[in-house]
């Protein structure tokens, strides 16, 4: 497809696919921007153009493109049907990530080894289960209550008595929001993740491995949040890959899937254990990956959503990508958000530089402000041949940065020093 100057339509539910959006539209493309939530929809002002009904700009559009699972899903598929070139996924692709069980049940179905666990909608049996079946094991809530990061808990003791207390707490705090949740067995070992493109029809290579860096503090203690930074590099078809998401490519092209696709797993000596999908884009995922491809993204997107043998080129090396955020993230409390952070000015030493990527921003007049309501406001990345070269020019570009109360984690790539050789060693990482 011949891509230059493409109509771009970016859906959102709150805000999450504002960098690329702005990314398409600095390499000229037409792009219109909507969010659904009222309190994120000044994010992306003065960046993008934006509108209040979508459905109104689909006959505009070239290219349609969704943001998230919960149920943008159907509507993506709803308009491909009708020939609309879209990027997005289907009902089967929202449930894979929404409903961890079906997402289990089908990578079972696929011949992937899975973990045992447990499906509980009520605390009372769960507890009893763990009583029962004394174990380490990690609470996974289920549907828009997994997107709440910090109620995931992952078990420490043998005998499974701090998830039952954890359990206890969160039937008196959250009976309301926890509706549905996993009891999935703990198993040690490296949190690696493998995600791709897809076309409609198979999977485009080079596939990305990454490693996320989710606990809010430095040596990652602290509460679990959405991700605090993401280390990654490109990679051709590997021993990883080709066990776990590989085999699910038949389905995906049943589906007509078009997007990017990503399964977390642990693995160890004994095996791989995939633990949930992500199927949409990552974020900050994403604009990591932008920043390490060659492929102009908008040329690529469009691409993609027609189905025609997109080529992806990228740089070699590794990338680094660190969240910058404020108060009161990753803890929603808007007193505390509207008081200390909303509308406070980004300020930049030496200019703006091109590899900081914006998340919750706006700006006014050419000066850049803090806005929506999560508190994560930046992605600067870094590149390098090595992990510490990546390491080095992220962090040298955050010292360009300046906002007050302005927080982030000064080591996301460390884990890379200690995985990498266990990884070489269980030869996941082989390309084959």
């Amino acid at each position: 497809m011949n891509s230059e100057h493409r109509k771009f339509l970016f859906v959102s539910l709150i805000g999450l696919i504002s960098d690329i959006a702005w990314q398409v539209a600095k390499e000229g493309h037409e792009v219109k921007y909507y969010i659904r939530d009222e309190k994120d929809r000044d994010i992306a002002d003065g960046f993008v153009p934006k509108v209040d009904d979508w459905e109104r700009e689909v006959d505009w559009a070239d290219v349609i493109v969704f943001d998230d699972t919960l149920g943008q899903g159907a509507i993506a598929e709803e308009l491909r049907r009708k020939g609309k070139l879209v990027v997005g996924g289907t009902a089967y692709t929202d449930r894979l990530e929404d409903d961890r069980s079906f997402g289990q049940e089908e990578l079972k179905k696929a011949g992937i080894n899975i973990l045992p666990y447990r499906e509980c909608d009520d605390f009372d049996e769960a507890i009893a289960y763990v009583r029962a079946n004394p174990e380490r094991y990690v609470i996974k809530p289920s549907g828009a209550a997994g997107n709440v990061k910090r109620r995931l808990f992952v078990g420490d003791e043998e005998d499974g008595e701090d998830v039952i207390r954890v359990l206890e707490a969160y039937k008196k705090s959250f009976p309301d929001e926890i509706k549905r949740f996993q009891l999935q067995r703990h198993v040690s070992g490296v949190e690696i993740a493998v995600g791709a493109f897809f076309s409609g029809k198979e999977f485009i290579y080079p596939l990305n491995v990454n490693f996320e860096h989710k606990k809010l503090f430095p040596g990652n203690i602290g509460p679990s949040t959405g991700e605090m930074g993401t280390s990654m590099f490109w990679s051709g078809p590997n021993r990883l890959f080709n066990s776990t998401l590989k085999k699910m490519e038949s389905r995906l092209a049943e589906e007509g899937y078009v997007g990017y696709i990503d399964l977390n797993c642990i693995v160890n000596g004994n095996g791989i254990y995939p633990l949930e999908f992500t199927a949409r884009f990552g974020y900050p995922t994403i604009s990591i990956q932008q920043e390490g491809m060659t492929t102009p993204i908008g040329q690529f997107l469009s691409d993609l959503a027609a189905g025609a043998n997109p080529k992806l080129k990228v740089k070699s090396g590794f990338q680094i990508g660190v969240r910058i955020v404020v108060s009161p993230f990753p803890f929603d409390d808007d007193a505390t958000f509207l008081s200390m952070s909303k509308n406070a000015a980004i300020l930049f030493k030496k200019g703006i530089p091109e590899e900081v990527h914006i998340e919750d921003v706006k700006q006014v007049n050419g000066q850049w402000y803090v806005a929506g309501t999560s508190g994560v406001v930046l992605i600067v990345c870094g590149l390098g041949q090595t992990m510490r070269q990546a390491q080095a020019q992220a962090y040298s570009r955050i010292r360009n940065i300046m906002i007050p109360d302005m927080y982030y984690r000064d080591d996301i790539g460390e884990r890379w020093f200690e995985d990498h050789d266990k990884l070489h060693t269980w030869g996941y990482l082989r390309e084959v």
